[in-house]
Parts: C-alpha cells; structure tokens; sequence
C-alpha cells in the first residue's frame, strides 16, 4: 500500500458569506447556468482567481522574464476558449466567472440545443448520454476547449442518437406548437 494523498478543497468559501448582493449574484449564476451547489461556482470561480493572480505576478516581473511565462499561460487560456489569440495580459484580468462557466460541456449542450435546459443536459451528461470527439463524458464541469464545440453530440451507444425518440422530438417542438397542440 502506498501512501494515500491528502484530498484538498478544490474551491474557497466567500470572505463575506451573508452579503445579500453576493447571495443574490450566486443565486443567478446557479440558476442559470444549472449548477448543482455553490461549490461548483466556488470551484470555477478559485480557478479564475488563480488565472488573475498569475497574471498579477506577470506583470510585477521583468520584461525578459515575463515574455515566456506571458506566453504559456496565455496559450493555455486560448486553448480552453477564454480569450482570443491575440489577448494581453489585461485580457486575462478581465475575466468573469461566466466565461468560464460558459465554456462548461453542460452550457455548451445547452447552447447547442442538445437538452432544453441546463438542468436536462446535466442530467444527460451523467447519465452517460453526450459524447465529446467520439468519447464519451460523464462530468457536466468538463471544460471544452476550443475546437471542441462542433465535436459535441449525443453518445453512439445512447438511445437519443434515434431522431425517432420522444425526447428528441420534444427538442424539436417549437413552445408555440406545442401550445397550439394543447388548446
């Protein structure tokens, strides 16, 4: 037996947990963006605060020794889709969590038109039922990096790949028509 590691918090509590204004602004990102708890938008947003401090320390640095660092972290971020190719380091100080949470694989089945909600497309993620590149992906945080996104579809060994399936068909029901159909 090996030593087993120290499991860590991959996210920190807010510094002020009763503000009414932070609540509030919480409260819609989950909502939105159909988080399961506010762990997952700790999560995402200690990820954004380490991308902005190490651009912090970037710029505290010497030109010689800032050009090569500049360029990793800046080639990592346009990888995962948060800044474009031509970004400074300013750009990297101007991230909001809802570009990173935009660029998660359950927003993105979302946006596509894959699930109704974003509630759904957790659901479907989980379940097993979204495939990323032919490979399928169970976790809803899975960041997709650029080049991904039209990669994205249902899984080959999933029922919803059949256009015939109701859930499918629901998808593609118009509210207006469906509305229709009820009256």
């Amino acid at each position: 037996m090996g030593a087993p590691k120290r499991l860590r918090k991959k996210y920190e509590t807010p510094r002020y947990p009763w503000r009414k204004d932070l609540l509030d602004a919480e409260l819609r990102l989950i909502g939105t963006y159909g988080l399961r708890n506010k762990r997952e938008l700790w999560g995402h947003d200690f990820q954004l605060r380490k991308f902005r401090a190490t651009a912090r320390t970037l710029l505290a640095k010497t030109p010689a020794e800032r050009a090569k660092l500049e360029k990793e972290l800046l080639t990592k971020l346009y990888r995962i889709g948060l800044v474009s190719e031509k970004a400074t380091i300013d750009d990297v100080l101007d991230l909001s969590v809802e570009d990173l949470l935009e660029r998660r694989l359950q927003t993105q089945v979302f946006r596509l038109g894959l699930a109704k909600s974003p509630q759904q497309a957790r659901q479907f993620i989980t379940h097993g039922h979204i495939a990323v590149k032919e490979r399928q992906v169970t976790a809803p945080s899975y960041l997709v990096i650029r080049g991904e996104e039209n990669a994205i579809k249902y899984a080959s060994i999933s029922p919803l790949t059949n256009p015939e399936h109701l859930t499918r068909k629901a998808l593609e029901t118009p509210p207006s028509v469906k509305k229709e159909a009820k009256e």
